[in-house]
Formats: structure tokens, C-alpha cells, sequence
């Protein structure tokens, strides 16, 4: 039984390939965490705000996790770089790969989806 839904999250135009991200907060797995959003070669991919090798988060400015090239996610602290379609360690200090969210774009808006350990924060 599939207990996805869909959580709107910004308008499609928001997210520019290989710029800055739109932040959203997550309960995974129990613990609030901080996600966020990119848009690279026209998709939209999301992921857990944490890096792979020492959980904390990545971004060198707010909202801000491409390296110099446009082609790869990379964490301020450690260095490390991730694929931005997969969440892959390229290089750098990594275990494992970023949590990946699951995304889709729809009449303009994109959403991120709900999983058994993925849920909306609750007010």
C-alpha cells in the first residue's frame, strides 16, 4: 500500500538550473531536518540538507550548494561533491550518498513526496 503524498513546495519557475536551491524542512526518520531543492539539466531533484560524511549542512551561503562549475552539489565544510541527479559521492570525504527526496513538476508547481520515513513538518 503506497502512503505517498504530494507537498507542494514552490512554483517551477523558483528553481534555475545549477543555481540556488528552495529550502523546505522535513520530519525524517522522527528528527526535523532541513531539505532543499535544485533544478540541474531542466529536473528538479531534492535531498536532505546533510551531508554524507559528517551529518551537518552543506551550503556555502544560504541556499547555495553548486560548486564554481554549475555541475556538481558540494558540502562548505567537508568538500566533498555529490551528482546533483543522484545524490552520488563523486569525491571528497563521503559515506554513502545524500538522502535523496522524491520530486515532480506539475502545472507549474513542483511537489516533494511523503515516504514511510518522509513526512511533512506537523503545526
Amino acid at each position: 500500500m503506497n502512503d505517498e503524498t504530494l507537498i507542494p513546495l514552490c512554483n517551477a519557475a523558483d528553481l534555475i538550473n545549477s543555481s540556488e536551491a528552495v529550502p523546505f524542512d522535513v520530519v525524517y526518520c522522527g528528527q526535523t531536518c532541513r531539505a532543499f531543492a535544485i533544478r540541474y539539466q531542466n529536473q528538479v531533484y531534492a535531498y536532505l540538507n546533510r551531508c554524507a560524511h559528517v551529518p551537518m549542512e552543506m551550503d556555502y551561503q544560504p541556499n547555495r550548494f553548486f560548486d564554481s562549475t554549475g555541475h556538481w552539489l558540494m558540502c562548505a565544510t567537508h568538500g566533498a561533491t555529490y551528482q546533483p541527479q543522484t545524490g552520488t559521492c563523486r569525491s571528497g570525504p563521503c559515506r554513502g550518498g545524500l538522502i535523496k527526496i522524491d520530486t515532480s513538476e506539475r502545472d507549474g508547481v513542483v511537489h516533494w513526496h511523503t515516504a514511510y520515513n518522509l513526512k511533512p513538518l506537523e503545526f
